[in-house]
């Protein structure tokens, strides 16, 4: 027990959805000559609106919980909103409640502004982003609940970036066409990084809620402290649809695997 507590000290803060592209990212400094870049949606790309994913969360033999994420229409943006609890004897030692909530343009897939409320164990913390295009930056707001401690951070960003939870279905837009590769800019308001993303092929995935066709993707961190010492692979259902049925996240300290348990629909607005 007491190895594994340092393990599950870094697991909690990596219960959500949300972390598997943070991973990826790094959350540090692009390459000075970035060709990293994001490209609005396809005129056949309809967007899952009223879909919610639900998953289950493991981590090595350990049920460690659940994750939900939806998208929704909100006027004339679209938000997406993902959940994370913890569970089982993981949550007994370490209670997860998060949530994160991004806004972006459907026109172009940019972010526009991110929430997150993330109880961890005894850290509570509710943090605002905004990305202001106009001017090439972000800013960061966060507000220890526990202390009242208040953090801001200014970022400089490009013409477009995604954040962590918007980069799940920024990818299933694209072509992935086995071989192909693609760089994207992710920001979780710090530094802008940017993230190699490499399809690797087709094979069949078994589920909870069934078994898929799917496409592999991987991605990792071209820059920052992560570089090297993680990677995150998508399996997105090889349909009309794209779904994410299966995302795991190879980490030092070992590995989160996240299965889609079943999808709930409602009638977009």
């Amino acid at each position: 027990m007491t190895r594994l507590l340092p393990q599950l000290a870094s697991f909690r803060r990596s219960l959500t959805i949300a972390t598997l592209l943070a991973v990826a990212s790094g959350q540090a400094p692009a390459p000075p000559a970035s060709t990293a870049k994001l490209l609005p949606p396809p005129a056949n790309y309809h967007f899952p609106l009223g879909q919610t994913l639900v998953y289950s969360v493991e981590w090595h033999f350990f049920t460690a919980g659940t994750a939900t994420v939806r998208m929704e229409a909100a006027g004339a943006e679209h938000r997406v909103i993902s959940e994370a609890d913890s569970a089982g004897a993981i949550g007994l030692l370490y209670t997860v409640r998060d949530r994160f909530e991004a806004t972006f343009d459907p026109h172009t897939f940019c972010s526009i502004r991110v929430t997150k409320h993330s109880e961890e164990g005894s850290h509570k913390r509710e943090t605002q982003i905004q990305f202001d295009y106009a001017h090439g930056k972000s800013r960061l707001d966060e507000k220890n609940l526990k202390t009242g401690e208040i953090k801001n951070v200014e970022s400089e960003i490009p013409s477009c970036v995604t954040d962590v939870v918007t980069g799940f279905y920024y990818l299933a837009s694209l072509p992935l066409e086995a071989g192909a590769s693609y760089t994207i800019p992710i920001s979780d308001g710090g530094k802008v990084a940017d993230v190699r993303i490499h399809v690797e092929g087709r094979e069949s995935v078994k589920t909870p809620s069934g078994t898929y066709p799917a496409i592999r993707v991987a991605a990792d961190a071209l820059s920052g402290p992560l570089k090297g010492r993680g990677k995150v692979w998508v399996w997105y259902s090889d349909d009309t649809s794209r779904m994410p049925v299966q995302m795991r996240a190879k980490l030092t300290w070992g590995t989160l695997l996240f299965r889609l348990q079943r999808v709930d629909r409602k009638a977009p607005n």
